[in-house]
């Protein structure tokens, strides 16, 4: 799989720009108030419930099972589990180290990946993303998850230990559960069950997708962008620059480094660089929510990543486009 020249002779900014400016859209439209805050989560109810499987799906759905790599993923999933046990390692095993290290590693793959390597790496690049999307979650989410509740049986007084087990057993299961039947990998999972069929999406049902996956991108954005405007930094922005400095610049070396050991090259490479590259994932501020623990820390980071991303997103692209090819 290789990048098209014409995306190679195109510079870094020219992939970024499209990206900023609707993210300005959005945040002006938010300063503005054109889009009230209660509305926000109506937006984000729309991108993630109908926008969202409609591309997964489709996309999916056309390809050719055969040309999957797998080892973008696990060259990724290594380096990410790798940089989560080290923060742990600094931090302390306990929950808010356990959220801390998810804010160092959760790329936002969905709101920003996807719209982002569509817009600089076509088709082909949104595959290998795609093999990263469908795993991301099930991974990071459970691995916290699994983290939380036996640092929560750890901290507890001794006595019922068997008790807490079942309990953390039980809550690690729902988890996973939640990881698969949530409305990001379903649709890739389901997309990619589709097209081993070999029977092609019709035109009928084919069209509509087509048009609500198209609208993703722009909308993803601009939500962003709207999220950004309401964002408060708080007394955390020390702390958040030093995890979003994790997250955008330390997780991509280390994924890198992983990545050339493991002899990846090309496209596959530049993705998975460029991806660990992105902004902190909005949903390490609800799992912080969810466990009550550095939530406004948290909220900053997400937010502070997303800032510090327009000025290291850019650099990291270059690199990986030199390392890569």
């Amino acid at each position: 799989m290789e990048l098209p020249s014409s995306r190679m002779n195109s510079p870094v900014l020219t992939s970024l720009l499209p990206v900023v400016v609707l993210v300005l859209t959005g945040y002006a439209a938010g300063r503005l108030r054109w889009v009230r805050t209660d509305a926000i989560k109506d937006l984000s109810n729309l991108v993630f419930l109908v926008l969202s499987p409609a591309l997964l799906f489709r996309t999916m759905g056309q390809v050719n099972t055969h040309q999957l790599q797998w080892g973008p993923p696990l060259a990724y999933f290594l380096a990410t589990l790798l940089l989560y046990a080290g923060m742990l390692g600094v931090l302390g095993f306990n929950r808010r180290a356990a959220v801390l290290a998810l804010a160092a590693t959760y790329s936002n793959m969905l709101m920003i990946g996807i719209p982002f390597v569509t817009l600089s790496y076509g088709a082909d690049g949104l595959v290998v993303l795609l093999t990263l999307v469908s795993l991301h979650s099930l991974i990071l989410l459970t691995a916290s998850t699994l983290v939380i509740e036996l640092a929560v049986a750890h901290e507890a007084a001794p006595g019922h230990q068997a008790i807490r087990w079942r309990a953390t057993l039980s809550t690690l299961a729902t988890a996973t559960r939640n990881a698969l039947l949530h409305p990001v990998p379903l649709p890739i999972v389901l997309g990619l069950l589709y097209s081993l069929t070999g029977w092609g999406i019709p035109e009928v049902i084919d069209k509509p997708m087509q048009w609500l996956g198209s609208a993703f991108a722009p909308l993803a954005l601009v939500l962003l962008g709207i999220t950004l405007a309401t964002a408060n930094l708080g007394d955390h922005w020390r702390q958040a620059l030093a995890i979003a400095g994790v997250k955008n610049m330390v997780l991509p070396l280390v994924v890198a480094g992983v990545a050339v050991l493991m002899g990846l090259q090309g496209l596959p490479l530049l993705v998975v660089v460029v991806t660990a590259g992105l902004p902190i994932g909005a949903n390490v501020f609800l799992f912080s929510q969810r466990y009550e623990v550095a939530q406004g820390l948290a909220t900053s980071s997400v937010t502070v990543s997303n800032l510090l991303a327009l000025i290291t997103l850019p650099l990291i692209m270059a690199a990986a486009a030199w390392l890569a090819f």
